[in-house]
């Protein structure tokens, strides 16, 4: 890799010492931080191209249940399955990110797409086939929130752009469901939604990467406080190619429909 916007002394991504070492520590914790991966012009340069750009996001305030699906009348509104939580957020979406934009330059690398299949273990990772999805920058401002969820997908990667004067911490509880043998885990789901257990707080400051496995975790952001916007960045990918948005999850989460690039 040749970026200049990576910090390649401390994450040398092409070094197969090193992509073993950041495998095994995903593996063990579900969750991987390389701080400082951007450096700090380049996170500088991201902020300045976004901060202003705050009104453009497309914000939507709404509750959901922690599975992301629509609820089951079947069961109680009380029953884990049903229970809401809320979230509110506004983002930026891919088509809004400029051509020359650091984020751009990172995601469409082939040395971090390889870095990043090696840790997670599969053998391709591919950007989503819509125009929104694949880089999406996150705005948080004071009393924005994202509600305790689980992932679809088997990982996400992120990194910190702005943190807030305080709040928006990310929390976590491990190993809640097991998905891919269909066990919900309503008990501990509800143990969760009602403060009874342990939850983890992942400490990361701007520039840091993180790759986290979300689908059996639950996890949330607390709400934004005082005047300085939380900014995060999604690199969203596949584990197929050919995968895009429908056009009623784009119109959920960026309030307009998505066009197959060209």
């Amino acid at each position: 890799m040749n970026c200049p916007h990576v910090r390649l002394d401390s994450h040398p991504l092409d070094d197969p010492g090193y992509r073993d070492r950041c495998r095994d520590e995903l593996e063990a914790a579900g969750v991987l931080v390389l701080e400082g991966f951007f450096t700090p012009e380049a996170v500088a340069e991201v902020v300045t191209a976004s901060a202003h750009r705050e009104d453009e996001a497309y914000y939507a305030t709404s509750t959901h249940n922690v599975y992301l699906t629509p609820p089951d009348p079947g069961l109680p509104v009380s029953h884990p399955f049903n229970r809401q939580v809320a979230s509110s957020k506004g983002l930026l979406a891919d088509d809004q990110i400029p051509a020359g934009s650091p984020l751009r330059e990172v995601y469409g690398d082939g040395s971090f797409r390889s870095f990043l299949c090696s840790v997670l273990g599969t053998e391709a990772i591919h950007p989503y086939d819509d125009d929104l999805s694949s880089i999406n920058i996150h705005f948080a401002a004071d009393g924005r929130e994202l509600g305790w969820h689980f992932d679809n997908s088997s990982f996400a990667v992120t990194m910190l752009l702005q943190a807030p004067g305080s709040g928006g911490h990310f929390e976590y509880v491990p190993a809640v469901r097991d998905a891919d043998a269909g066990e919900m885990g309503f008990d501990r789901v509800a143990d969760v939604l009602d403060g009874t257990v342990e939850v983890k707080r992942l400490d990361f400051s701007p520039g840091d990467l993180v790759v986290f496995r979300g689908r059996n975790a639950m996890h949330r952001v607390t709400p934004t406080v005082g005047a300085v916007t939380r900014m995060l960045v999604v690199f969203a990918f596949n584990d197929r190619p050919g995968v895009g948005l429908s056009d009623s999850a784009s119109l959920t989460f960026y309030g307009r429909g998505s066009a197959r690039p060209s």
